[in-house]
């Protein structure tokens, strides 16, 4: 008899991630025999534990902070999409070869389709922030074929050097007064400051155009000081938290042959988890 699939999200720490609530719940709903599992891994035994997956029977899993890259230089495959970013978000089996993707530009895409409908007309786009995660956001704008993609980063020369990766421009925060008259669509990456909102990104907001879009990938909180601002204003925005549902339906559907919805209940399931241990 098979034996019901595997599958896992690995980081460390890891107790804070929710997709065993995302994953679990669709389990559950689709009526599929298998399991997903939170397992902490520290950095220097992962790559014993990726060694270890077949033999355990997991087929496959998703990889968060700070094993991302160390995936990504594992994979025996990559997709295009953790070429073109440079890390691995999701790991599956194909011929018995690890093979390694990023869902994180599809899972922002899906989620600006759904909520922010009209994004992808947008002719420049100001990207605030130039970790991680903004690569994966240049790189879905890209997809879109945005015209005109600016990075804005505390220090420019790290905007730069993602801006040379994906042939976009650079500058420092400071800039974005300046380049707001003229932009359609803000995604902010940067963690949500505390304090709320900068006096920069303020004006930056109050310079937008009436018809601009203002998204964010942070969803904790779910209403971040700069969704918040550009709300106050009369602009359509759109939260974070559908990247992060919408980035976990390839992987779902890779190792459990069913491909998941993203719909109200599992956003509000997540909203409540998130309310609960706020």
């Amino acid at each position: 008899m098979r034996e019901a699939p595997r599958a896992f999200v690995t980081g460390w720490p890891i107790s804070h991630s929710r997709s065993p609530l995302i994953h679990g719940t669709w389990l559950r709903d689709l009526r599929i025999p298998g399991s997903y599992e939170r397992i902490a891994v520290p950095p220097e035994d992962f790559p014993a534990f990726l060694g270890r997956l077949q033999d355990e029977g997991f087929a496959g899993g998703n990889v968060t902070i700070p094993h991302k890259e160390a995936a990504f230089a594992a994979a025996a495959r990559l997709d295009g999409a953790a070429e073109a970013i440079g890390a691995v978000n999701t790991l599956w089996f194909e011929d018995g070869r690890l093979t390694g993707g990023n869902t994180d530009a599809y899972g922002f895409s899906a989620n600006l389709d759904e909520r922010l409908g009209g994004w992808r007309e947008a002719r420049a786009a100001v990207v605030l922030g130039a970790g991680g995660a903004a690569r994966a956001v240049v790189h879905a704008l890209r997809e879109a074929e945005i015209a005109r993609i600016t990075i804005l980063n505390r220090t420019r020369a790290r905007a730069e050097r993602l801006a040379d990766a994906f042939g976009a421009e650079a500058g420092a925060e400071d800039d974005f007064c300046a380049l707001a008259g003229s932009c359609d669509l803000v995604v902010n990456t940067r963690p949500a400051d505390p304090k709320g909102l900068a006096e920069g990104d303020a004006r930056a907001i109050e310079a937008l155009p009436d018809g601009a879009l203002v998204t964010d990938i942070v969803y904790v909180p779910l209403e971040t000081p700069i969704l918040r601002a550009a709300a106050a204003r009369g602009l359509r925005t759109a939260d974070g938290l559908g990247m992060l549902l919408h980035q976990a339906v390839p992987g779902f559907e890779r190792w459990f042959g069913q491909r998941p919805t993203v719909d109200e209940a599992l956003r509000a399931a997540v909203i409540a988890d998130i309310e609960a241990h706020a």
